[in-house]
């Protein structure tokens, strides 16, 4: 029995080899452990090293979706559609100032011939084929029936359109538009000279009806405001027919001071005032599609991200 606790003792790293095997990173190697064993381990190892290496792997690198040579889109559909429009607008406003300017050249025409005497009763449905022609009429101003449509502006005062009915003996009445008064001389006591008195003579434009805009409020005849030419509405209150006629003057600085200074309505020039803005439309929308088919083929004709390119080249190393 002695003997063999002295042989014990003498090696202690005989009874260490067991642990120093089981604490050893590839305990498969040594050939102190079964194969039985052996194999259990390095099953489990390889198993550990795999779940390990998934969730590094889903923790650095998320799975993301990249597009790439993605060249045609929603936006890109929009972009292309923007100068097919401007294009569109562009030509409609060709053919809308081939039609304003052949409309001016036509009013301009009736503006040169002489006056006709306005007839003792006039079709409104024929007004459109007299529009801008000059007449004459002669009868008694309506002051009573005196109507102001305002405010109007001139020359940065403030102000009213006089409208006034000219009634002529065994012939209809029509409205006339006399011209532009400053606020202050509304009232008719303030304008003596203004209110003609007896027989006049009118000369003036005869005008189709005014259209109202979406801005302008209602009428309100029963306290005698009005916010435009309403003409059907003031020839039902004055009893006249819808006609209308502005009255014309020379265009004369010191006459329209005159005018002013005694009360007496500023009427128009004689002359077509149709505005015409159609040329700056035509550059404006037509400007707009180079401006958009230069950057429709910029952006056709541009290259595919090539970041993204090296990152998808990246995955696939992976």
């Amino acid at each position: 029995m002695r003997p063999l606790l002295s042989v014990l003792r003498t090696t202690p790293a005989a009874w260490s080899l067991p642990v120093r095997a089981v604490r050893s990173p590839n305990p498969w190697k040594l050939d102190s452990i079964c194969s039985r064993c052996r194999i259990q381990q390095k099953r489990q190892f390889t198993q550990s090293r795999r779940l390990t290496d998934q969730n590094a792997f889903s923790v650095d690198h998320p799975a993301k979706l990249v597009r790439v040579n993605q060249k045609h889109g929603p936006g890109l559909i929009i972009l292309a559609l923007i100068p097919i429009i401007a294009f569109g607008l562009g030509t409609w406003q060709v053919q809308r100032l081939d039609w304003k300017t052949k409309l001016v050249a036509k009013f301009e025409d009736r503006l040169v011939r002489p006056p006709l005497p306005l007839p003792p009763r006039i079709d409104p449905e024929a007004i459109s084929e007299f529009d801008y022609r000059r007449v004459y009429a002669t009868g008694t101003l309506r002051h009573d029936k005196e109507m102001l449509v305002g405010p109007r502006m001139r020359d940065g005062e403030d102000g009213f359109i006089v409208v006034t009915p000219l009634e002529r003996e065994g012939q209809s009445t029509v409205l006339v538009n006399r011209g532009w008064i400053p606020r202050k001389l509304a009232d008719q006591k303030d304008r003596p000279d203004g209110v003609q008195k007896g027989q006049v003579t009118v000369e003036g434009l005869l005008r189709e009806p005014w259209k109202k805009n979406m801005f302008t409020p209602e009428n309100k005849p029963e306290e005698g405001k009005f916010y435009f030419p309403d003409i059907e509405q003031m020839a039902e209150l004055s009893g006249s027919q819808p006609v209308w006629i502005e009255e014309t003057m020379v265009a004369d600085l010191l006459e329209a001071y005159d005018r002013q200074a005694k009360g007496i309505p500023i009427g128009r020039a004689a002359e077509v005032n149709l505005r015409n803005n159609h040329a700056q439309y035509i550059f404006t929308w037509y400007g707009l599609c180079l401006a958009t088919s230069v950057m429709l083929w910029m952006l056709v004709r541009k290259k595919p991200n090539s970041e993204a390119m090296r990152r998808v080249r990246q995955n696939r190393n992976w």
